[in-house]
């Protein structure tokens, strides 16, 4: 009976790198709340009619496209959750047949879309430098390549945690509740980013 009842505490224990996880980002989110505050601040100071002439030069429909590849991201993230829930390391039909796809086929394309992304990014700070946008120009320049500079490095650390877990699954002998762990908290973060940027996409391009 005692026996019974351990069990039972350790399956209804909570995952303690998972609550780490979401510990952390809750640090993170403090960090960029610190962010969008410098943001309007600077904004206000310089007043509406300044930063709408700084931001006119902005490529909203690219920058757009480029925030679609990366939500869709999140989903194509939350299916390589569900294989990796149900212990399905690689696809076990054809690479045609998305139902059939593992973890690894999931992670793989989300990490993809991930680095699609900043290489929009990188892109779209190409462009804006060679309009004269840059970091030392203007409060406008300054604001923005922090806001979204800090967003990338962000996105890339993701792009890194993604290469670590299929590494790891690659090595391992068995895909067990150790991968299934590692590939959900990755997740958590990348829904993270994701979030983010949405907010971040629509304070910058959207809001006038």
């Amino acid at each position: 009976m005692t026996s019974y009842a351990g069990s039972i505490n350790r399956v209804n224990r909570p995952n303690m790198v998972a609550v780490g996880t979401i510990v952390w980002l809750a640090s993170e989110l403090m960090f960029f709340a610190a962010l969008f505050a410098m943001y309007f601040t600077t904004r206000a100071v310089q007043g509406p009619q300044v930063w709408a002439e700084s931001a006119a030069i902005l490529d909203i429909p690219f920058a757009a496209a480029n925030t679609t590849i990366l939500v869709l991201s999140s989903i194509t993230c939350q299916f390589g959750v569900f294989a990796a829930e149900r212990f399905q390391a690689r696809r076990t039909g054809t690479l045609r047949e998305f139902s059939k796809w593992g973890m690894r086929e999931w992670f793989a394309l989300t990490f993809l879309m991930g680095a699609i992304f900043i290489g929009g990014q990188v892109y779209e700070y190409a462009h804006l430098v060679s309009e004269g946008v840059t970091l030392s120009a203007s409060a406008y320049g300054s604001v923005f390549y922090i806001t979204t500079g800090f967003h990338g490095l962000h996105v890339t650390g993701g792009l890194i945690a993604f290469l670590v877990v299929l590494i790891r699954v690659f090595k391992a002998q068995k895909f067990g509740h150790s991968q299934a762990t590692m590939a959900i908290v990755v997740s958590y973060y990348w829904h993270f980013v994701d979030i983010v940027w949405i907010a971040l996409f629509s304070a910058i391009y959207l809001i006038k």
